[in-house]
């Protein structure tokens, strides 16, 4: 078997012309062999060529399914950053698909210490790269708009591995997300997309498996183009894609580019590290040290240009070859931080997402924060990025817990979060609103306990956020008045709406507010007790989001007078009916609002003219609320889930405590 030098263009393993292109980047490298592997025998063939810092070989003969690997040669020199290991196979980054799962083993270890480099050879524990074939299908996208948007995160395994009626041997993968009854309850709910938790391969830690745990949430990855083994094939995954878009339903995946699963200095050696240290890490103290803005033991260097093109490069992979129609990103400010290590709005990494034409266009959703310096950067993305609003999560987990003076966060909130968003041409879109999300209480935790339980993660309860902002209610009466009233908040506010998979059916964690490493039923979704009701009343509030567009508008809500019938877009009330005093807005015992709600001001005329709503948020005792003049019809009370819509004539309704009541009134002349 001869190597010939093959091409620089295309980075990674391309199968064409009766063999296969292999080109790596690394700039500090002294030697690149390539390792070939058949019937369990390795090979090495030494790339002949460098273009720049890409080394490059074709060899004849070798086609897709061909697994392989590299190994690295060039300084031990940790003091300045290098850290090579031909004892290491690597996986190459741009492989797109691995053979095995990638679980922590003390063969991969790359060093002793910084002294000297561990020379035990990883090749039997490492997975290898696969060679595949490479093309773009032709995708039927639903392309749906931010205002018509409804977004479901969930974890792809943990979602299917209880689930009754999915065939046990699909559980957990793919083709298991695809089966009828997981797509037919999707649609039912009124949900447009579904938000995965990471699906690139990661690996289990060191620490998890030396204590009988894995990594369940896959934040730590290695391999940022191919999908997760343990789910499944490529193919499995585009199958999936396809189903879900037959059914109208959009794919993101929660992607993590802010640092990988190698960690600090005393982490494994499986790819970035080994091809080249010194350029893939944000180095500190000449280069002995990581920076650390992620608080996972690393940071990428994505202000170095073979960086970001391998990141922008995987983004279009997922969306041209396999179908997805957008991400969420990971601790999103760090991939705003350029070689200074500051957060700017237009860091390399953003600008180049934003001028793509193909990243341009679908869905980009930042995580606006990470622990670097200045490191909360809510609000500071910009377009077409729309942003996680944990302000939202928390003001109205405080609104509904009863605490004192919480009207004007609420406010701010329901309508969009002007104050935060509302700048260089942002829509009301750009705030993602959430009650519960992967990290944290489910919705039926929330409600049901005062302090988080993380026993079984085995960090003796220390880990996990701790301001929750829940409540241990004493009855089941109360907690599900709780949830309907957050639920419907959630649904009337402007913005776009984000459930977390297993809230619509009541499912618990049993108080686990970072089960990172449940992956057992502790975090799978527990289908055996689903509330049939909460989900009848989770999909009558999305229908009535989807009918109505007047409660998922792209502009923002001023107050300001309609030109068509001199009426303001949005006036607050107090239960009187009148609208509130300064001193209304400051009275820590006042816990009930009214909205009345119309198209915006500053939105073409006529476009949502013809619709008043009037929402009543009471988080109080129950209270008898005033209407404005008109005629009224109620929508939806929460406190009467399966009472249906009908005709409101008396000028005052009775809100029960801890309830959302709405009402419609048609404008049109």
């Amino acid at each position: 078997m001869t190597i010939h030098p093959g091409r620089a263009e295309v980075l990674g393993a391309v199968p064409s012309g009766g063999g296969t292109n292999f080109a790596v980047f690394s700039t500090h490298a002294e030697k690149v062999e390539l390792c070939l592997f058949e019937d369990g025998k390795e090979r090495r063939l030494t790339l002949p060529e460098r273009a720049g810092d890409i080394w490059h070989g074709f060899v004849r003969g070798v086609g897709p399914g061909t697994e392989y690997g590299y190994r690295v040669h060039g300084p031990w020199a940790p003091e300045i950053g290098h850290r090579f290991n031909p004892s290491k196979l690597l996986i190459d980054p741009y492989a797109r698909a691995l053979n095995a799962p990638i679980i922590w083993h003390p063969l991969m270890q790359g060093g002793v210490g910084t002294t000297r480099p561990d020379r035990r050879d990883s090749g039997t524990v490492t997975p290898k790269s696969v060679v595949c074939e490479i093309f773009k299908p032709h995708w039927e996208r639903p392309a749906r708009s931010w205002s018509h948007t409804f977004i479901y995160e969930c974890h792809l395994r943990g979602m299917t591995m209880q689930h009754p009626e999915v065939p046990e041997h699909l559980r957990g993968t793919y083709e298991g997300f695809a089966c009828p009854p997981i797509i037919a309850h999707l649609k039912k709910l009124g949900v447009t997309a579904v938000e995965f938790l990471p699906v690139m391969p990661f690996i289990d830690d060191r620490f998890l498996v030396e204590k009988g745990l894995r990594n369940y949430w896959g934040y730590q990855p290695i391999s940022f183009f191919a999908p997760e083994p343990r789910y499944g094939t490529r193919e499995g995954f585009r199958s999936m894609v396809r189903a879900l878009h037959a059914a109208g339903i959009e794919v993101i995946l929660d992607v993590v580019f802010n640092h990988s699963g190698e960690g600090d200095g005393a982490g494994p050696t499986l790819s970035l590290r080994g091809l080249d240290n010194g350029a893939y890490y944000r180095l500190a103290e000449g280069g002995r040290t990581y920076v650390n803005d992620t608080g996972t033991g690393n940071t990428l260097n994505l202000a170095h240009p073979m960086v970001l093109r391998m990141v922008t490069d995987s983004l279009r992979h997922w969306v041209e070859e396999m179908g997805v129609d957008g991400f969420r990103f990971d601790l999103a400010a760090t991939l705003g931080r350029g070689a200074s290590g500051r957060f700017k709005s237009w860091a390399p990494l953003l600008s180049a997402i934003r001028q793509d034409p193909v990243l341009g266009a679908v869905k980009l959703i930042a995580e606006p924060w990470d622990i670097g310096p200045g490191g909360y950067r809510l609000g500071d993305f910009p377009y077409p990025f729309i942003e996680w609003n944990d302000r939202y999560r928390d003001g109205l987990r405080q609104f509904w817990r009863v605490d004192a003076g919480q009207i004007p966060e609420l406010a701010r909130r329901v309508a969009g979060s002007a104050e935060i968003f509302d700048h260089r041409g942002r829509a009301a879109t750009s705030s993602l609103n959430f009650l519960t999300a992967h990290d944290g209480f489910t919705l039926q935790d929330l409600v049901s306990f005062n302090e988080k339980r993380n026993e079984a993660n085995g960090e003796n309860n220390r880990d996990g956020h701790n301001a929750n902002y829940s409540q241990a209610l004493a009855s089941a009466e109360e907690r599900g008045n709780r949830k309907r009233a957050l639920l419907a908040t959630l649904m009337l506010s402007q913005g776009v709406p984000m459930l977390l998979g297993g809230d619509e059916i009541g499912n618990s964690q049993l108080g686990n507010n970072n089960a990172y490493a449940q992956d057992n039923p502790i975090g799978w979704i527990d289908w055996s007790s689903t509330d049939t009701d909460l989900v009848d009343f989770v999909a009558r509030l999305a229908k009535l989001r989807h009918d109505h567009p007047v409660l998922r508008q792209s502009r923002f809500l001023h107050a300001k007078v309609r030109e068509q019938d001199g009426i303001r877009d949005l006036i607050w009330r107090m239960p009187s009916g009148g609208e509130p005093t300064p001193q209304d807005w400051h009275d820590a015992k006042a816990h009930c609002l009214c909205a009345e709600v119309r198209g915006a001001a500053e939105g073409p005329a006529g476009q949502v003219a013809h619709e008043a709503f009037f929402i009543i948020f009471n988080a109080g005792p129950q209270i008898d609320v005033t209407l404005p003049e008109g005629r009224w019809r109620k929508m939806l009370d929460t406190a009467q889930p399966k009472a249906p819509e009908s005709p409101h004539s008396d000028p005052v309704t009775c809100v029960f405590a801890q309830s959302v009541q709405l009402f419609i009134r048609s404008t049109a002349r």
